[in-house]
């Protein structure tokens, strides 16, 4: 089976970050870059359909900048077997991405089996780019997937729903499957696997050698800016049993005319 995994490379969740000078971007000179964590889970549940099916090969893809490819050398590093790195900016919009990834693919020469991603980046949180894929490439997707099961070409999915209920679906391969926490527990990189994660194939590709161009950007975006600060908590003093009612009474006050919760 030729089984891709469509990762992305985030910024590290406790990274501090700041909007960059023209407010369309943030700064990413001092980021910490890792590999989106439910992207782990598409390259864990990936990994383990290769050691099932004799002969397959786990390709990962990657779009965004070239200055740090850690997300692709850790999933090879997992056991990936190879790697692709179309170079563009990391805020692209999902439709430039998932028509990147698309001629990053058609363009290894190899016809996908089975597509893996994850069901969202935490970044920007659009869940868009593995159903744009899907679409593009003509095939079936299930999204938000916690239960993985593969026999003769056919899969059975179980993927998460509102409520906590868990919906059934039967697929034949190939499609696109985004996947979710719980699914499985990924792996760690071993020594010997980081090892020879530097000497396997990374092969790199430009947007105009997949197609992509300006034209296909449907999202621009604009004013980056971080949050405004929270103001500070009010503290009283209902020690003196005296006094209890009186605050009691302007706490509910506060909550109802302030923080109008109630």
């Amino acid at each position: 089976m030729n089984i891709f995994v469509c990762i992305k490379q985030v910024p590290d969740t406790e990274t501090k970050v700041t909007p960059n000078a023209d407010k369309s971007y943030i700064e990413t000179n001092s980021i910490k870059w890792i590999m989106n964590p439910y992207d782990e889970f598409a390259v864990e549940q990936a990994l383990q359909l290769k050691a099932s099916e004799s002969g397959s090969s786990v390709t990962v893809v990657r779009v965004g900048g070239v200055k740090d490819t850690e997300a692709l050398r850790t999933a090879m590093a997992m056991g990936a077997d190879d790697s692709i790195l179309v170079e563009g900016p990391d805020h692209l919009d999902s439709y430039m991405t998932a028509k990147a990834l698309k001629g990053a693919i058609e363009k290894s020469g190899k016809k996908p089996d089975l597509i893996f991603a994850g069901k969202q980046a935490i970044d920007s949180d659009s869940l868009q780019v593995p159903q744009l894929l899907a679409q593009m490439l003509n095939l079936p997707s299930v999204s938000v997937v916690v239960g993985f099961e593969s026999e003769g070409g056919q899969l059975k999915l179980k993927r998460e729903i509102e409520g906590g209920a868990v919906e059934v679906y039967e697929v034949n391969a190939p499609c696109v499957v985004s996947c979710n926490k719980g699914l499985n527990t990924p792996r760690y990189a071993s020594l010997p696997g980081i090892m020879k994660a530097k000497k396997k194939p990374m092969e790199k590709y430009s947007l105009d050698d997949v197609g992509v161009s300006d034209d296909d950007q449907r999202v621009k975006y604009s004013d980056f800016q971080l949050p405004p600060e929270k103001p500070a908590g009010k503290k009283f003093d209902a020690m003196d049993e005296a006094d209890q009612q009186k605050v009691v009474s302007e706490v509910v006050n506060l909550l109802r005319t302030e923080a109008k919760i109630i």
